[in-house]
């Protein structure tokens, strides 16, 4: 058996044995936060904390994407459990999950009704579904192949859908109309209708979890490259 496949396969099997059993806690830990986020993001989306001043910055939509993943990577580097819980996740249903950004159709629907402008929705859009058409393509080569998630093919996916979010947070900053050249260009429609509910769910709840699965692949990958080395260098 190829040397590589025998390593993913042991640690897949070390994951199963070793995290999910006794991570019963932290599964449980981890769902009722995801939880308690959405309804935090959804009661603070009704009384308008995220809406800021006419010809400001969205410094409020800013805080609900960065609180969220600085929490997550203080969690992964100070917490072991966490950080095994992290590990230990099935790639396959991590990587699935990106399919649903082909919702990112939606942006292009709200660009078509003048709701948001084009200098946000197009790249948005269109880079969601990017990520989302080819997530079914991803999940397929995990399941024909555990070591898939070390290859520099996966890599460059997940860095791909991350560099997605970070142009699409540019754009919608550069859109949100404190600067009135860009929004003139924009013939004055803005991304402010992203500080409401309920497209603010967006931006404060379901970009930084997609980029925290996106890290969850990254973190994987990066173990079991690591794992295989280890393996290779005993074996030789």
């Amino acid at each position: 058996m190829n040397m590589n496949n025998e390593t993913s396969e042991s640690i897949s099997g070390g994951v199963a044995s070793d995290f999910y059993p006794g991570n019963a806690n932290m599964r449980s830990l981890v769902f009722a936060g995801l939880a308690l986020w959405l309804g935090v993001i959804v009661f603070l989306g009704f009384q308008g904390a995220f809406v800021g001043g006419p010809g400001s910055p969205p410094l409020g939509i800013f805080l609900g994407l960065a609180i969220p993943l600085a929490v997550f990577f203080t969690a992964y580097y100070r917490w072991s459990a966490f950080r095994a819980f992290i590990l230990g996740a099935d790639l396959r249903l991590v990587t699935a999950m990106q399919a649903w950004r082909w919702g990112g159709l939606g942006f292009l629907s709200l660009y078509a009704n003048r709701v948001l402008p084009a200098l946000f929705a197009l790249p948005a859009g269109l880079g969601d579904m990017a990520i989302g058409v080819t997530a079914p393509w991803m999940v397929l080569s995990l399941m024909r192949k555990p070591a898939f998630a070390a290859s520099r093919r996966y890599r460059i996916w997940n860095a791909l859908g991350i560099l997605d979010f970070v142009v699409a947070v540019s754009m919608g900053t550069l859109s949100s109309g404190f600067l009135p050249a860009i929004t003139s260009f924009n013939a004055n429609i803005t991304t402010s209708p992203m500080a409401q509910l309920p497209l603010i769910l967006i931006p404060a709840y379901m970009v930084p979890f997609f980029i925290m699965l996106h890290c969850t692949a990254l973190f994987q990958g990066r173990e079991l490259a690591r794992s295989g080395k280890s393996t290779a260098v005993a074996n030789g």
